[in-house]
């Protein structure tokens, strides 16, 4: 029989001392699942939130990674109980995964406060499901640790090394300038796409999974194992077994997750070369957490940050390749031994960043480089500002061109995706390789949910001409594995009327990536009269989840989270309510 150390919250449900009815309820009707009596002895409850869902082919193997946490509870002497909450699937939803990032914060965050459970662990791997599996978690702040499921093998296609996402980008530039054919293009999607788990460039997915061991939400090397690798279901088993015990030293997420956590997790985000959408999700889960973190805080915590792995879309490498090569503690181990992070932050295993890391080792400098010799001097993200986003916009320097980095070129504009789609193409577009293409909204209001478009393909005409990049505009997001001179998140989005609804073709844009200036070769009472005039292209939406949103949802500068579910909204529910 197992001996409780203490009254668990669970015990509210299953061993009420007050409520005898409910407590024969609520053990009753689980009874008929086969568990023993025992099991609801006053032991911790642990709740598995599982994004498994066909839908979301990224996380089609987390039922396995489900059984290996439920075999670590039990061996720590908890009950896990597993629970479907929302999947996100980055490569199925429409309009935008991103739409319903919030969306599914909301189920898990009311999942774990209704029901009897002591602590939590998050499977997650797809792009949008780590953030809003950590956003729920933190609205209701108890135990918590992080279960990423891993990414793809690598992908091979005709000889060569094949990435997630970057491949997708890399081929249609291809198809489009007729250097391949559609059926070399098709021939590609099994080569990309070869085995369970998420995007194996630095794309998104593996961002966040390198943010979650950055912030110390999970347990050393979960960001890259292969999701096939045997020690990924390792790492599960013992994250299983180490739930059980923060729960009994009530490690909730609030004292692992700080201000000092944040700003190592974008220290790492610049040594990874990791995704812009990094710079939304981390604002949205401070924001959870009542954390004042701001476009400011990555401007001076990761402006002197090298990029220094070697991974598409900034680099050569793929995720594989990263963790064979020492993963994210080598990174840290750096990053540490150059004392740019704060060494004593608390992670979920009890130890500080620095106990779980000073022991790492680098075991190829080709796809993590040192200090002396990086991938980008200077990595991380930069911030821009200027009369065309005064809240800022961003732009990820280790994905863009250098000869791009200071450049005034005639805007190219664009008004919808719609007619970007309609027009690039089209042989009398006035355009040549100099000029730079504005896209509007496509912000959290505007799409709405801000979808991955910013990324816009070059022209017909200028691909054919070899020409690869172009500096792109937007208040979109682009994927993670997407690369080029993309200035995105532009605050505040046109269809609030913010100042890039003022641009017009042939304006003159001034772009200094060092300097941080964004700026529309326009008069401040010119753009005052244009916005006035202007009507933003907003989604007719009668009702429904989507309307909520639209009429919630922050900008992107404050992590596009809607207004009323930042910081803690309700208390946990303990006691029972009464019956009919």
């Amino acid at each position: 029989m197992y001996k409780r150390q203490k009254r668990y919250r669970s015990a509210e449900w299953y061993n009420s001392k007050t409520h005898k009815r409910d407590t024969f309820v609520h053990r009753g009707w689980m009874r008929n699942q086969g568990h023993p009596s025992h099991l609801f002895d006053g032991r911790p409850v642990i709740g598995i939130c599982n994004t498994w869902s066909e839908l979301t082919p990224c996380n089609g193997h987390f039922r396995e990674i489900a059984d290996s946490v439920k075999k670590g509870v039990y061996e720590a002497g908890g009950f896990p109980l597993e629970f479907p909450v929302f999947s996100a699937s980055e490569s199925n939803l429409r309009p935008t995964a991103m739409l319903f990032r919030n969306l599914a914060s909301m189920d898990v965050e009311e999942a774990i406060r209704g029901n009897p459970i002591d602590g939590v662990v998050l499977l997650m791997g797809c792009d949008k499901t780590t953030p809003s599996l950590l956003m729920g978690a933190a609205s209701v702040d108890i135990p918590t640790i992080g279960v990423s499921g891993g990414p793809m093998l690598n992908g091979h296609h005709q000889g060569k090394t094949i990435g997630s996402g970057t491949g997708v980008w890399e081929l249609d530039a291809d198809l489009s300038a007729g250097k391949i054919t559609e059926d070399d293009y098709a021939a590609a999607e099994i080569s990309m796409s070869r085995s369970k788990g998420n995007c194996m460039t630095m794309g998104t997915a593996s961002t966040m999974g390198s943010m979650v061991e950055a912030l110390g939400m999970s347990l050393p090397h979960n960001a890259a194992i292969p999701a096939v690798d045997a020690r990924r279901y390792s790492l599960a088993y013992m994250s299983g077994k180490r739930i059980v015990e923060m729960v009994k030293e009530n490690l909730i997420m609030s004292k692992i997750v700080t201000k000092t956590s944040f700003e190592n997790a974008i220290k790492v985000n610049g040594a990874i070369g990791g995704s812009t959408n990094a710079v939304i999700h981390l604002a949205a889960v401070a924001g959870r957490l009542e954390i004042d973190l701001t476009l400011d805080d990555w401007e001076r915590c990761g402006k002197a940050i090298p990029t220094l792995v070697n991974l598409q879309p900034s680099g050569k490498y793929l995720m594989e390749d990263f963790y064979y090569a020492g993963g994210v503690p080598a990174v840290i181990k750096q990053l540490l031994e150059k004392k740019l992070m704060y060494k004593d932050a608390l992670t979920v295993n009890g130890k500080t960043i620095e106990q779980n890391n000073t022991s790492a080792e680098c075991w190829n400098n080709d796809v993590i480089k040192d200090f002396e010799s990086p991938l980008v001097k200077e990595g991380g993200i930069k911030i821009l500002r200027g009369n065309i986003a005064p809240d800022g916009a961003i732009l990820k320097p280790s994905a863009a061109s250098p000869e791009l980095m200071k450049h005034k070129g005639k805007a190219v504009v664009f008004e919808s995706v719609e007619e970007f789609q309609e027009k690039i193409d089209d042989p009398n577009l006035e355009v040549d390789e100099t000029c730079i293409l504005v896209l509007k909204n496509c912000g959290p209001k505007g799409y709405p949910g801000m979808a991955e478009v910013g990324n816009m393909r070059l022209p017909q005409k200028i691909l054919k001409k070899g020409i690869r990049d172009m500096i792109r505009i937007s208040d979109a997001r682009m994927s993670g594995t997407a690369y080029g001179t993309v200035i995105l998140h532009t605050s505040p989005e046109a269809a609030v009327k913010g100042p890039l609804a003022a641009v017009k073709n042939g304006d003159l844009i001034e772009v200094d990536v060092v300097e941080g200036k964004l700026n529309l070769d326009v008069s401040d009472d010119i753009i005052k009269e244009r916005l006035k005039k202007y009507k933003p292209v907003l989604p007719d939406i009668k009702g429904g989840y989507q309307k909520m949103y639209v009429d919630h949802v922050m900008q992107a500068d404050q992590g596009a989270d809607l207004d009323f579910l930042v910081g803690k909204s309700c208390l946990l529910y303990t006691s029972p309510s009464p019956r009919d």
